[in-house]
């Protein structure tokens, strides 16, 4: 245990910022902000938030969230509009969501986002509204760096965010799942006895009963059982953690069983041979897969998360019709850093010119007679038809220069091509 402790700490020295690097920075844009509030006669005053207001930031976070509060009585006019006029000095850009918010970039990449100030998150009319009362229960429990510790993990294993197009552990999640567990270490551990809640679409009183021995992390106890009475569509996810401070809401909820299952996995290997490594992100880059099929993507202008879930479609498609087409994957996957690529590593990149197709049953004479008709090279084996076709595409290289040409993938992405 001693070494483990050890390892942490050091650990910890390397992910957590030494000096505030950008705090006169961040208090000169809050300062500015408040003043053009002032100015403009606007009741709403600006704060920090998210990692930096809860002192859980990584030494490479560059995404800075201030909140700017307006007063409850603002609750019927748009935030959006009278917020626009205290961030023109930024040359800030309006981005569309339930409730607009503005993005510009300094030293850091800054989200400045309206929301009313409540003390009660019954009284929150969007769900940021909650945000500056949760920054305040993550202070309240004081595991800044135990969070650290979680986040550079998951960030470490390609399994950090709640963006579609990741479907990970986001920040939030982190927050509470450590707080509930009172340690990095003890998160872990505790992961190896998660069990994954497979919930179904629509889910009556019955379905739900069988859910009765599913992980549900409800910190603040705000139900009795949260499978009963939590909406159905809030409990698709493979862990339930109950929002301590809206308890009507699943933390969780964007979390996929993929990534789920690689914290699970990762945990498990790092309990049994702890190392520095599970905290190293590594920047993949083309040169990574050499023996793979490599396609460049030039993404599409606009919100991330909508890009990337953009990103993810085109790979699904090529992916699912590489299959389709009778090509073995051994491994694939896509990349968005500094470049964009999509990669895919086949058993055989050229396959046999016919194959096998089943038919009908002999037995069965209207089907086994059109099978008869539309098929050329015909033959039955114990009792059932089968024919022998000419395959669409023998060479991957050739399926995926045509595949890339096609409306689906175009649509998706501003630009792709074939290394």
């Amino acid at each position: 245990m001693k070494n483990l402790n050890q390892l942490l700490a050091k650990v910890i020295e390397h992910i957590r910022p030494k000096d505030p690097p950008f705090k006169k920075e961040i208090e000169n844009i809050v300062a500015t902000i408040n003043k053009e509030l002032k100015k403009n006669h606007i009741k709403a005053t600006a704060v920090v938030g998210g990692s930096f207001a809860k002192d859980t930031h990584l030494v490479d976070d560059h995404d800075c969230d201030i909140f700017v509060q307006f007063a409850y009585s603002y609750k019927d006019k748009n935030l959006s509009d009278l917020l626009e006029k205290a961030v023109r000095k930024f040359k800030a850009k309006r981005v569309h969501g339930s409730r607009d918010y503005f993005q510009f970039r300094k030293s850091l990449n800054y989200e400045v986002v309206p929301v009313l100030k409540i003390t009660d998150p019954e009284k929150a009319l969007n769900v940021t509204d909650a945000s500056p009362l949760h920054v305040a229960w993550v202070k309240k429990h004081k595991k800044n760096d135990q969070i650290r510790l979680a986040k550079a993990f998951c960030k470490a294993q390609e399994i950090y965010g709640a963006e579609s197009y990741i479907k990970g552990f986001s920040g939030h999640v982190l927050d509470i799942l450590t707080a509930h567990y009172g340690s990095f270490i003890n998160l872990l551990k505790a992961s190896q006895k998660w069990k994954p809640n497979l919930g179904k679409a629509k889910m009556g009183p019955a379905d739900r009963g069988q859910l009765g021995d599913k992980t549900v992390i409800d910190i603040e106890k705000h139900h009795k059982d949260a499978l009963f009475e939590l909406n159905a569509s809030k409990i698709q996810s493979p862990l339930i953690v109950v929002d301590p401070i809206q308890k009507d809401r699943n933390a969780a909820a964007a979390l996929g069983k993929e990534k789920f299952d690689i914290f699970i996995k990762k945990a498990k290997e790092f309990l049994k041979h702890p190392s520095e490594k599970f905290f190293e992100k590594k920047v993949l880059t083309k040169k990574d897969f050499k023996d793979a099929f490599i396609l460049n993507v030039i993404p599409q202008e606009g919100k991330r998360d909508v890009v990337g879930a953009k990103i993810l479609k085109a790979y699904e498609a090529i992916e699912r019709n590489l299959t389709q087409h009778d090509f073995a994957i051994k491994d694939s996957g896509w990349v968005w850093n500094k470049e964009a690529f999509l990669w895919f590593k086949l058993k055989n990149e050229t396959i046999s010119n016919e194959k096998i197709i089943a038919g009908p049953p002999s037995a069965i004479e209207k089907h086994a007679e059109a099978f008869r008709k539309k098929h050329k090279k015909v033959f039955e084996k114990k009792g059932k038809l089968y024919a022998t076709v000419k395959r669409e595409y023998r060479n991957a290289k050739d399926l995926i220069k045509d595949l890339i040409k096609t409306k689906e993938i175009k649509e998706k992405v501003k630009s792709i091509t074939l290394s």
